[in-house]
């Protein structure tokens, strides 16, 4: 069958899960894996592994555009507002995650150190992309929405680090290697500092292209282009690519005065590389990974959950944050994908000897929380009252507007 025509069925599939899951007042994102779970190994097999690699440039494409859209949230007088209390809640949900799974895996289930503290460092990472997007769906705003976008693209800066570090700490258990503390540290900050740079290049490079253009076509364009080329050369480099195109956004979000029109066309553009996407994350899960996972598998996922929360409400309560931050913040932050899926391939070629029962409890980790991360999500802004938050918001603006120019027209002396 051609790939074409295979694109298409997964894109009307997607769509049906969608609506599927609408009918069950289910996020779509929910509804996409879902269907395209059907699609996998594990119902039809009309997706498989050869197909998935034809298919990468679809992932990496939707990946990266997510990334992009997340740097719009990093609008830095917010950020000096909030800078402080997301980067403490940051760090408590991510030393709760990788401190509980590590607990758990070494102290209970006596796991060896190397497999402990690397699967407890892929722990902390949360993929963005199903959050965002069912914010984006419920049209959400609010304190708690505020506070996830920021934590969750920084959790991931932080997650790399973390892996960094762990793999390094499993070669020296294990004496492949010997290194300082210094060297400890080092390759985590050559990539964190490598992609910051770059993205910031790009995105100044980008904002020049973007002044000469005009037509909205013409911006979706050069738009997925500049995210294109971004990616590219963080690949290239062994940089993050989700980080540089984080930071690319960002930079234009707080330098180009009509940044909103940059967001806008690419959403408008962009839905169904996103369909495509949850759908073919979907047909990527295998259920069979539930009998092979064990109660160690198990414990990953609760223990995961557990840091996740445990931590998210301690820095919550540490920066006083707002009440609806407090208790939902967690929530949205279970869903695993992209990022800790992409460090299995270093796992696999750093420590080879742990690879086979990493990966397998990392995806089985990322069937549950890809699944259920979603509808947790929306449960947490529907908690807080932030549900179709972003049209509240437009019809006070519009109220307050109103009230102006009333306010401003000359008083009839008759």
């Amino acid at each position: 069958m051609s790939l074409l025509l295979k694109i298409s069925i997964v894109l009307i599939v997607g769509v049906i899960g969608g609506r599927g899951a609408k009918h069950f007042k289910l996020p779509n994102v929910s509804g996409f894996l879902v269907a395209g779970l059907f699609l996998g190994p594990t119902f039809f097999k009309f997706i498989n592994s050869n197909d998935m690699e034809s298919f990468s440039v679809v992932n990496e494409l939707a990946l990266a555009t997510i990334a992009f859209t997340l740097g719009n949230e990093f609008i830095l007088k917010d950020m000096i507002k909030l800078g402080k209390s997301i980067v403490i809640i940051t760090l408590t949900e991510v030393i709760g995650a990788i401190g509980i799974v590590f607990i758990i895996m070494y102290y209970l289930f006596h796991q060896p150190f190397a497999f402990s503290i690397v699967i407890a460092a892929m722990s902390a990472a949360t993929a963005p992309a199903a959050t965002m997007l069912v914010i984006k769906q419920y049209k959400a705003h609010g304190p708690l929405t505020r506070t996830i976008l920021p934590v969750v693209a920084l959790d991931d800066v932080f997650g790399i680090i973390a892996f960094g570090i762990a793999i390094s700490l499993a070669k020296l258990s294990s004496g492949q290697h010997t290194f300082s503390v210094a060297q400890l540290f080092m390759e985590p900050a050559i990539e964190i500092g490598g992609s910051i740079v770059i993205g910031l290049i790009m995105g100044l490079l980008y904002i020049i292209v973007l002044k000469k253009s005009s037509a909205r076509d013409e911006l979706q364009a050069v738009s997925l282009a500049a995210i294109g080329i971004a990616t590219g050369i963080a690949n290239y480099l062994g940089l993050s690519p989700l980080l540089v195109c984080i930071v690319m956004g960002a930079t234009v979000v707080n330098i180009t005065k009509n940044s909103k029109r940059v967001f806008d066309s690419l959403n408008d553009f962009v839905s169904p590389v996103y369909i495509l996407f949850f759908t073919l994350a979907g047909a990527s899960l295998e259920l069979n990974v539930l009998i092979r996972v064990g109660f160690v598998g198990f414990a990953y996922v609760l223990a995961r959950a557990a840091g996740k929360m445990l931590g998210a409400w301690s820095g919550a309560k540490i920066v006083k944050a707002d009440p609806m931050v407090t208790r939902y913040l967690s929530f949205a932050l279970l869903p695993q994908g992209g990022i800790s899926i992409g460090l299995l391939v270093l796992v696999r070629q750093q420590i080879p000897d742990f690879a086979v029962e990493i990966s397998t409890i990392i995806m089985f980790s990322v069937l549950i929380y890809e699944i259920s991360g979603p509808i947790f999500a929306k449960l947490a802004i529907q908690k807080a009252g932030e549900i179709n938050g972003l049209d509240q918001k437009k019809k006070e603006y519009n109220k307050k507007k109103n009230n102006i120019a009333h306010a401003a027209l000359p008083v009839s002396e008759g």
